[in-house]
């Protein structure tokens, strides 16, 4: 099973920058894209079909804002979204049920300036976190996939000295980020990177960031332990432009 996960900044806009040809190329069981920023009204249907694939779009109830869509090509159990209005409204989570486990796609709230959104980022953070207990207690694998908008610690940044108080990296989710990894869930990325400096999945547009690697790691797949061993392959397509984000993926056995 082949899981990719990217924040497009605008699905409208990407599909000029390559998108249909990227995903073709990447052939991916399953593809989830973070902040569409569209209704799925205002998209040609030609743009959302792909074939072989079931595609379940969540759109914000607010034009050019948040949303997150899924193409899968393995038919689900089931499909849901969170089920709490102020979360749907805006688009930020999709379920994904297959036999052996569910895949979350997500779009964590920016907490923003002065931490004007943190309570909501957080409150959304503690659903995701009670998801995968029920899950657990299920005997039910997880993946949870998507833009957290949180660089854990200082290696998931370039400077992390000057942004100790610029959202996404403000010490009250970098903790919760803590305490969901010390509930077993695991970060196999920076499991099979350990202490490499410059894993960088978002970059500034300003003053060539990207080029520089000037950038944070905020792009992830955090798992739960019954299926670390499932792994066989991760992936950040830092090459794929288009997006201030790149791709990332995970590839597990079945």
């Amino acid at each position: 099973m082949k899981i990719v996960s990217w924040n497009v900044n605008g699905y409208r806009a990407i599909l000029g920058k390559g998108y249909q040809d990227w995903f073709k190329k990447v052939d991916a069981d399953v593809i989830g894209l973070q902040e569409v920023k569209a209704h799925k009204e205002a998209v040609s249907p030609e743009a959302l079909e792909f074939a072989g694939y079931e595609c379940f779009w969540h759109a914000a109830k607010k034009p050019g804002y948040s949303g997150t869509a899924l193409w899968t090509r393995i038919k689900p159990v089931s499909y849901s979204e969170m089920g709490i209005s102020k979360f749907d409204s805006e688009g930020r989570c999709q379920v994904l049920e297959f036999k052996k486990y569910y895949i979350l796609n997500c779009y964590f709230p920016n907490s923003q300036d002065e931490r004007a959104r943190l309570e909501y980022k957080l409150e959304f953070c503690e659903e995701i976190q009670k998801f995968c207990n029920t899950a657990r207690k299920k005997k039910k694998g997880v993946i949870i996939q998507g833009d957290f908008n949180i660089a854990h610690t200082e290696i998931d940044l370039k400077n992390p000295k000057t942004n100790q108080n610029t959202a996404g990296f403000y010490i009250e989710e970098r903790e919760w980020m803590t305490s969901f990894l010390a509930s077993g869930m695991r970060d196999v990325y920076r499991e099979h990177h350990l202490g490499k400096e410059g894993q960088y999945t978002w970059w500034s547009y300003r003053m060539n960031a990207r080029a520089r690697n000037v950038g944070w790691r905020i792009d992830y797949h955090v798992i739960s332990p019954d299926l670390v061993s499932e792994v066989t392959e991760l992936e950040h397509q830092r090459e794929v432009m288009g997006s201030d984000h790149c791709p990332v993926i995970i590839t597990l056995k079945s």
